[in-house]
């Protein structure tokens, strides 16, 4: 591309970082990378009301810990939130002058207006409007006052907005990535406010005056702004200025192809690394919704997403999240682990206590895992031995004088053992059946009292896992105290 690629990503600081934030960013990561541009990070912090103390540090923390840090624009360092970049500020409410000097030019060139109507008027107009089944739309009752006595009840001190003046006929054709031709009549497009009552921009102009100034080359955003991409064409147009390209991601829907939302399930990012969700396996399933570069494999590195991405190449229609396919791609990822890696990030997640016996648990258990959260019952149970009553040790089909000679047995055989033979699981098993036929006996009548005596419980994982997470020291010692139950 001729034109630097410049992408940005632009959440409002409202809560946690959503799964289809996270997708929003990531596509933009992408597209950067695939093109060797920046990736800029802005806050949009305009509307004070609902904005979340704590949101933006959230946001930056989740997207580094998903490995998207961005190139230029807010960043978080020892707690402060600074600029980095030569086109900030990046916040956006520290644009404010910025807003208002970009607003008054727009009165100027009259393509803007200031409106007095109040709250109690707009009410009415809305009701009648619904009442009639018309749109509901601003009816442009002060675009037709004259700037000089518009500019006087201004100077007045008279409480009011700015407006967008919009065509009122004919139509807009516009061009989007993933879409394609998209033309909706100025009919539809209403005279948006631009500075409001309280003197802070709305998005629509402090979005598009922002990407104007700092450079921005493509907008990849949700399909939910598509209908408003005519007021900031028409913005761009206005201004003399050259328009980004636009890519409108289509919604991330659940199973029943409604929308994804808090109330059937975690939407926020840190929901799912909380739970022990590897961030790579998050951002490969995420990049996967709604788009696939290749129909033969669905385990991808970042940096083979960012080669391969294509941004036209999205799908228009809605992605389902797929929990299933998550956990499939996270056990993938987890299996994939070298030990070390893995075992510090149980330990990170605060998954596995410290301790050998913990450490050989989790070591067993790598590669049946889901998520690394669910090492922490299984660690536990293969870990700690129930107390359970001497009857517990009786295999089915046997009696406690077997029960009793059958533990004795296998006590003396593995006190016979080095250290280092029950860190060999396989040859363990392999070695204690092949004893266990030289003997002539049953593996159920040998191995169940065995592993009763082991774990304390009825299921439980096998004898030979066990011992490997026990060693021979405690593996002997709960041989022992089963012995002193049936004694």
């Amino acid at each position: 591309m001729a034109t630097p690629v410049r992408v940005r990503f632009a959440p409002s600081p409202t809560g946690y970082l959503h799964i289809g934030g996270l997708r929003t960013a990531l596509y933009g990561w992408l597209f950067a990378r695939r093109f060797q541009g920046t990736f800029l990070l802005r806050i949009e912090d305009t509307d004070r009301t609902r904005y979340v103390e704590g949101a933006i540090e959230n946001l930056y923390r989740s997207l580094v810990a998903c490995g998207i840090s961005p190139d230029e624009g807010v960043v978080v360092e020892n707690g402060a939130i600074i600029n980095r970049g030569d086109k900030g500020p990046y916040l956006q409410s520290e644009r404010k002058e910025i807003h208002l000097h970009y607003a008054q030019e727009m009165i100027e060139k009259d393509v803007a207006y200031y409106c007095f109507c109040s709250a109690e008027r707009l009410d009415e107009v809305r009701a009648q409007q619904q009442l009639l089944k018309q749109p509901v739309m601003y009816d442009r009752h002060c675009r037709h006052l004259t700037q000089d006595e518009a500019k006087k009840r201004v100077s007045d001190g008279e409480t009011h907005v700015i407006r967008l003046k919009v065509p009122v006929e004919g139509s807009i054709k516009m061009q989007d990535l993933i879409r394609g031709g998209i033309e909706i009549a100025w009919s539809q497009v209403d005279d948006q406010v631009l500075i409001k009552s309280d003197g802070f921009p709305t998005y629509h102009l402090a979005a598009t005056c922002d990407d104007h100034d700092m450079e921005i080359s493509h907008v990849i955003r949700g399909d939910e702004w598509v209908s408003s991409l005519p007021k900031h064409l028409f913005i761009y147009q206005a201004m003399g200025w050259t328009a980004p390209e636009f890519a409108h991601l289509p919604l991330l829907l659940n199973a029943d192809r409604s929308k994804l939302s808090k109330r059937q399930g975690d939407v926020a990012v840190d929901d799912y690394l909380n739970k022990g969700y590897l961030p790579e396996a998050l951002i490969n399933f995420v990049a996967l919704l709604g788009w696939n570069p290749t129909a033969d494999r669905e385990v991808f590195t970042k940096e083979e997403l960012a080669t391969l991405f294509d941004i036209t190449k999205v799908n228009k229609g809605g992605a389902v999240f797929n929990v299933e396919k998550l956990d499939w791609l996270n056990t993938q990822y987890i299996k994939a682990l070298p030990v070390d890696d893995y075992l510090a990030r149980l330990r990170q997640g605060g998954f596995m206590p410290e301790g050998i016996m913990h450490e050989r648990a989790a070591r067993m258990i790598q590669e049946r895992l889901v998520k690394l959260s669910d090492a922490v019952e299984v660690i536990r149970e293969t870990v700690e031995c129930s107390d359970y009553p001497a009857t517990m040790l009786v295999w089915k089909k046997s009696t406690q004088e077997e029960a009793v000679m059958r533990l004795q047995a296998t006590r003396v055989y593995l006190a016979g053992k080095d250290e280092s033979w029950f860190g060999n699981l396989g040859a363990m098993e392999e070695q204690t059946r092949a004893w266990i036929v030289e003997k002539g006996w049953g593996n159920g009548d040998t191995l169940w009292p065995m592993r009763v005596a082991l774990s304390g419980r009825e299921k439980s994982p096998g004898p030979f896992e066990l011992l490997f997470v026990t060693g021979k020291d405690e593996g002997l010692v709960r041989l022992d105290a089963a012995l002193q139950k049936m004694a």
